[in-house]
């Protein structure tokens, strides 16, 4: 059996860089949900891209694990993680998709997927 890598893909979008504060608070989100990820660190955990196309402002991707008894414990913490992530810049237009599905955004629950808990 072939087991093919999913993966999760983030990114905010606006015409003005980010700011000290929201460098800082990005850097906290991810360093704060890297530190506190379900399993190992030989697992990927946030990783914002150095190269970022004209209008973007972060954009990034995780991988997420193969084994099945990690997959629904990563995919809940993960869009905890993305959810903090737009907190810190949250005057961006957001875009985040689970390989092609795109996460839909709740103003209440944040980045969620419908049916799964940790």
């Amino acid at each position: 059996m072939v087991r093919v890598g999913v993966s999760l893909y983030y990114a905010a979008h606006r015409t003005t860089p980010l700011n000290e504060a929201e460098l800082a608070a990005v850097g906290q989100a991810v360093d704060t949900a890297n530190a506190n990820a379900p399993f190992s660190t030989d697992e990927e955990g946030l990783y914002l891209y150095d190269r970022l196309e004209p209008g973007t402002v972060l954009d990034g991707s995780t991988k997420l694990p193969f084994t099945d008894d990690r997959v629904v414990p990563s995919l809940v913490h993960w869009l905890a993680a993305v959810t903090a992530l737009r907190g810190a810049v949250p005057d961006a237009d957001w875009t985040f998709t689970l390989d092609d599905l795109e996460i839909e955004w709740d103003e209440h629950t944040g980045y969620h997927l419908p049916g799964l808990t940790g």
